[in-house]
């Protein structure tokens, strides 16, 4: 995974200024704070003063023994890293949703918690997905915009969240070339 991903980041200089983001992992048995200090190692080991690319660690949906689906994670890995300019968080909105944090009824808390465990500065992106399962089921199971357990509504107050709304938004759902491009359109109607 080092050589991996010390490699992908040589390449990401050739685009400048860009972000590469990364799943934290999983601690596979070896508990989560040995799974914490192995990250902040790897990142520590590869990363560079001179490299132009941010990496952002997503959140995830808390599946097994994954790294991450707690704000507490992030912010732990984070505070490790040596390049703190260098380093931010991409939020994904099924994960959150499978990670216990609700963004359909309480958006506004769920900001508020993040922007005091690690801060809404560190914040760089939106993977944008509806969510198959229900509240807190960590399954990571991404559903079609509006087909979930989210709903058009959370989808709509994400997109235009005055903390969010100047960020990336990814799409990343089960679909094909003209579902998304029926997403987009949708995406492009429900932001105001």
């Amino acid at each position: 995974a080092k050589i991996t991903m010390a490699d992908d980041l040589e390449r990401m200089e050739y685009f400048p200024d860009n972000y590469y983001n990364f799943h934290p992992g999983s601690h596979t048995g070896l508990g989560v704070e040995e799974g914490i200090r192995l990250i902040i190692q790897l990142l520590n080991t590869i990363m560079t003063e001179d490299q132009r690319t941010i990496i952002l660690l997503e959140g995830m949906s808390g599946k097994g023994t994954e790294i991450g689906s707690k704000f507490e994670e992030l912010a732990e890995i984070i505070e490790g890293v040596e390049l703190k300019n260098k380093i931010g968080v991409c939020l994904d909105t099924c994960h959150l949703w499978e990670a216990g944090y609700d963004i359909k009824d309480n958006l506004d808390g769920v900001l508020d918690e993040f922007d005091k465990i690690v801060g809404l500065e560190k914040l760089y992106a939106i993977h944008l997905n509806d969510s198959k399962n229900e509240l807190g089921a960590s399954k990571d199971r991404h559903e079609k915009i509006g087909e979930g357990s989210l709903g058009i509504e959370a989808i709509k107050n994400v997109i235009n969240h005055p903390k969010l709304r100047h960020l990336p938004f990814n799409l990343e759902t089960p679909n094909e070339l003209d579902g998304y491009e029926a997403e987009i359109k949708l995406l492009k109607e429900l932001f105001v």
